[in-house]
């Protein structure tokens, strides 16, 4: 059985008989497979999209994402290997703008309210300390 489509090698090996009785005395046979290291099987990217969907999921894409990366590692259990790449591909790219998404949503809301709150620190200050010099006017 041979899952990932690479060439199957076989390589026989001498048997060795060392005078146990039911011991084959012939050659055997064992089977491998090559890999070939220049084309690498298709990323699925699941646990990325795991992640942007259950922590950055601004309009869904988190969603969007998890549902291309189960598609695409399907299409590599079923051996092809480039719906596997194209659903991958989708899955990328959807996590990349969940992501890009996300970070641009939680500095714009740091930012907002790091201003708010040195604006009313500000206001606070202002007003209590126009309160004590009105209080030191009237004496």
């Amino acid at each position: 059985m041979n899952p990932a489509g690479y060439p199957i090698e076989s390589v026989p090996l001498q048997g060795r008989n060392d005078g146990f009785p039911g011991q084959p005395g012939g050659s055997s046979v064992v089977q491998y497979t090559t890999v070939d290291i220049t084309s690498e099987p298709p990323k699925d990217h699941i646990i990325w999209s795991l992640c942007c969907f259950m922590y950055l999921n601004p309009c869904c894409l988190g969603l969007a994402a998890l549902i291309f990366s189960i598609k695409s590692r399907d299409r590599k259990v079923a051996g092809d290997m480039n719906g596997a790449r194209h659903y991958g591909s989708t899955a990328r790219c959807l996590n990349i703008w969940a992501t890009v998404l996300c970070c641009t949503i939680v500095l714009i809301v740091i930012i907002t309210v790091t201003t708010i709150t040195v604006s009313v620190n500000q206001a606070i200050n202002y007003h209590t300390n126009s309160r004590y010099t009105e209080n030191n006017f009237r004496y």
